[in-house]
C-alpha cells in the first residue's frame, strides 16, 4: 500500500516538475503567436492605407473594408461570406418564400458559378437550366474572379428584364447562351398529388412554410383517397431541392419518425455539438415511404434523406446527392449586416458525414433524357398505346363470372396501371418510386 502511495505521489511530483519545465516555452510560444498576429494586422493596415492614398483612382473606404472581409471569409470555403445589410434582408425574405430573381441555388467552384439546382417553375427552370451547370458569363461579362455574392448580384435585376447567361454543361461540346426573363420567385415549398394509391409530396425547399406544407398536402391527398387506410404509401420527392432551414429539415424528418436521432452537428470544440431527436408520432402510421434525390438535392434535403434512410424508414431512390454537409451560422454585425460562417458539420444518425460525400441511394435510378419527337411522329408515349388482347378478337367468349363490383374494381386497377405507364414516360424516377410503394404494399401482411 505504501509503495502504491509513493508511486502515486512520485507521479504527481513528476507532473509538477514537467509542467514547470514546459510552461516557459509555452508562454513564449503564445507571446510569439500574438506578436505575429499583430504584425500581420499592421501589414494589413499598411496595405489598406497605401491603396487609399496611392491607388490610381479613389476607392471608397467601406468598399475596401467589405472586400477585405469577404476575401477573408470566402477563402475559407464556398459557403462562408459577408452579407451587407441589403443582402442580409434579401436572405431573410427568401426564407419567407418570395423574392425576385432567376430561381437558382448556386455555389462557387474553380472560380465559376455552379448551379446546385433550379427551383421548380421558376424562370431558370423554364429556360432549361440544370443542376451541375456552370455559369461563366453574365450578359457577356466573365464571373471569373468575382466572389459569390458579387456574381449573384450581377444576376439580380428588375422584374421583367432580360439576362443572358453563358452556360458550360457536361456533355455539351461548347458553351452556350441562355436568355432568361427575371421574375418574382414565389416558392411553393410543398406540392402534393395522388398517383394511383400513392401520395407524392414534392418538397422544393426548406423555408418556414415547409413542415406546415407537408401536413396540409398530405391531409388533402388522404381526403382525396377516401382515408389513410386507402393509401399505399408516400413518395417524398426532394430532387433539385437545395436545402434551407435546419429546423424545418428536422421537423419534416420528425413527422415520419417515431423515435431516434435525426441529425447531429459537430464543430471545432468538442462540447459545441448538438443532437436532435424525433418525438413520438408518425404522420402516415408506418406506411411505406420512398425518398427521391438527385445531384441537386443538398443540405436540408440530405438531412431528411439520411435520417429516414438510417432508420430504415424509407427507401432512397435516384442518384447521389450534392454533398453539402456543413452548417453555417448567421452572426449579425454592426451596421445591420451579417457574417455567414461555417461552424460545424452534419452527421446522419449512423454517424455518416454528408460533407462532400452526399447521400447514396439504396437503389440507383438515373433519369433518362427526354426523347425528341420526330417531325410528323405521334407524340403519344409508346407505353400508352394499348396492345391487342383476347378480348379484341372477333367472337371471343366473354367473361361472365365477374360480379359488377369485381368488374368495377378491375377497371379501376386497369386505369391506375395505365396512369403508371404514362407516368413512366413523363418521369421515370418518380414512376419507379411509385412502383416500389405498390410492390411493398402488395407483399405487406394484412392488418388486423
Amino acid at each position: 500500500m505504501k509503495k502504491f502511495m509513493m508511486a502515486a505521489l512520485g507521479g504527481t511530483v513528476a507532473g509538477v516538475v514537467l509542467t514547470t519545465q514546459i510552461a516557459g516555452p509555452l508562454v513564449a510560444q503564445e507571446a510569439n503567436r500574438e506578436s505575429s498576429v499583430y504584425e500581420q494586422l499592421d501589414l494589413f493596415g499598411d496595405i489598406f492605407e497605401r491603396i487609399r492614398s496611392q491607388y490610381v483612382e479613389e476607392v471608397p473606404t467601406d468598399k475596401l473594408v467589405t472586400a477585405a472581409i469577404n476575401g477573408m471569409l470566402t477563402s475559407l470555403d464556398p459557403h462562408s461570406s459577408y452579407l451587407s445589410a441589403k443582402d442580409f434582408e434579401d436572405m431573410r425574405v427568401q426564407t419567407r418564400g418570395e423574392f425576385g430573381g432567376l430561381g437558382i441555388e448556386v455555389t462557387q467552384e474553380e472560380g465559376f458559378i455552379k448551379v446546385i439546382s433550379p427551383m421548380d417553375g421558376t424562370p431558370a427552370d423554364k429556360a432549361g437550366i440544370l443542376a451541375g451547370d456552370f455559369i461563366t458569363h453574365v450578359d457577356g461579362e466573365s464571373v471569373l474572379g468575382l466572389v459569390l455574392d458579387e456574381a449573384v448580384e450581377k444576376m439580380r435585376g428588375p422584374i421583367g428584364s432580360e439576362i443572358i447567361i453563358t452556360v458550360v454543361r457536361e456533355g455539351s461540346p461548347e458553351p452556350f447562351d441562355v436568355s432568361i426573363i427575371r421574375d418574382t420567385i414565389k416558392l411553393t415549398a410543398v406540392r402534393g398529388r395522388v398517383v394511383g394509391k400513392t401520395v407524392v409530396l414534392r418538397i422544393t425547399t426548406f423555408n418556414d412554410q415547409t413542415t406546415s406544407g407537408v401536413i396540409d398536402a398530405l391531409k388533402k391527398a388522404v381526403e382525396e383517397l377516401g382515408g389513410q387506410d386507402k393509401m399505399d404509401g408516400v413518395v417524398i420527392d426532394m430532387r433539385n431541392n437545395p436545402g434551407g432551414l435546419l429546423n424545418e429539415a428536422i421537423s419534416v424528418s420528425d413527422a415520419f419518425l417515431e423515435k431516434g436521432e435525426i441529425v447531429s452537428t459537430r464543430g471545432r470544440n468538442p462540447g459545441s455539438g448538438e443532437r436532435y431527436n424525433a418525438r413520438a408520432g408518425d404522420l402516415v402510421d408506418g406506411k411505406p415511404i420512398v425518398v427521391l434525390i438527385n445531384g441537386g438535392s443538398a443540405s436540408a434535403s440530405e438531412i431528411v434523406a439520411g435520417a429516414l434512410q438510417d432508420h430504415r424508414r424509407a427507401i432512397v431512390v435516384g442518384t447521389k446527392s450534392f454533398g453539402k454537409g456543413s452548417v453555417q451560422t448567421l452572426i449579425p454585425l454592426r451596421g445591420d449586416g451579417a457574417m455567414r460562417l461555417t461552424t460545424s458539420r452534419y452527421y446522419t444518425p449512423s454517424g455518416r458525414s454528408i460533407q462532400a460525400l452526399g447521400i447514396s441511394p439504396d437503389i440507383v435510378v438515373n433519369q433518362p433524357p427526354p426523347k425528341p419527337v420526330a417531325e410528323g411522329e405521334a407524340d403519344a408515349p409508346a407505353s400508352a398505346v394499348r396492345s391487342r388482347s383476347e378480348a379484341d378478337l372477333r367472337g371471343a367468349i366473354s367473361n361472365d363470372s365477374m360480379t359488377d363490383e369485381e368488374r368495377r374494381l378491375y377497371e379501376e386497377e386497369l386505369t391506375r396501371a395505365e396512369e403508371s405507364a404514362k407516368l413512366r414516360d413523363e418521369d421515370y424516377q418518380l414512376a419507379y418510386a411509385v412502383d416500389i410503394i405498390k410492390g411493398l404494399t402488395a407483399i405487406a401482411p394484412e392488418q388486423p
